[in-house]
């Protein structure tokens, strides 16, 4: 059995980070998924380069997300599917206007 002191100290899995990030910018906001990356990897300790290797983990994350309604992939400023998207995107929380 784990200890639960120990979870307490554990860097905090990829989809809290992309979901505290879009907390944290507020409605309306977005954030970029490089950020997303940069923060997971700095919350794991990794080196100043680390981030690189988490950039497809991040959009795998963000799919999984934006499947649960928890936030929203934008592109171009609108909302995208989470199954069918390219390119450049950001991260947000839904929209209710």
């Amino acid at each position: 059995m784990t200890n639960p002191a120990d979870s307490a100290d554990s860097p905090p899995s990829l989809e809290g980070t992309i979901f505290a990030l879009c907390n944290h910018a507020g409605s309306g906001r977005t954030i970029c998924p490089t950020d997303a990356a940069q923060a997971y990897a700095a919350a794991r300790g990794e080196d100043a380069l680390g981030w690189r290797s988490h950039l497809s983990k991040v959009r795998g994350a963000a799919v999984r997300l934006a499947e649960t309604g928890r936030i929203v992939i934008y592109r171009k400023g609108k909302p995208a599917d989470p199954n069918d998207f390219r390119g450049v995107y950001r991260l947000g929380l839904p929209r209710y206007d």
